[in-house]
C-alpha cells in the first residue's frame, strides 16, 4: 500500500511516496533532515539557493561517509569473528 511521508527542508515541505515500511522510511527521512539541519547550522549567513544545494550535498556526503565507515567496521567485525572462530576450532581440535 502506497503512503506519503513529508519532510521539511529549508522551511518547505516535501512529500514522498513510500511503498514499503513507512516507519523505516520516516526514520531515514528524519535522519536526513537532522543531518541537513546540522550542516545548515554551521552556516553563518542566510542560505541562498546555491548554498542550499551545497548544504544538501554536504549532508548527503556526510551520510555516505558514515555509511562507508559503518560498512568497513562491519567487515572488520566479521573478519575478527572469523579469525577468532578459526582459533577456537583449532583449540578444540587440539584438545581431542
Amino acid at each position: 500500500m502506497e503512503q506519503l511521508i513529508t519532510i521539511t527542508l529549508f522551511d518547505k515541505p516535501y512529500d514522498f511516496k513510500v511503498e514499503s515500511d513507512v516507519v523505516k522510511a520516516q526514520e531515514v527521512a528524519d535522519f536526513f533532515v537532522r543531518e541537513v539541519a546540522k550542516v545548515e547550522s554551521r552556516q553563518s549567513r542566510k542560505t541562498s539557493e546555491v548554498a542550499k544545494l551545497a548544504v544538501l550535498i554536504s549532508a548527503a556526503l556526510n551520510i555516505a561517509n558514515e555509511h562507508v565507515q559503518l560498512k568497513q567496521n562491519h567487515a572488520d567485525l566479521l573478519r575478527n569473528i572469523s579469525d577468532r572462530s578459526v582459533g577456537l576450532i583449532r583449540a578444540l581440535d587440539a584438545v581431542q
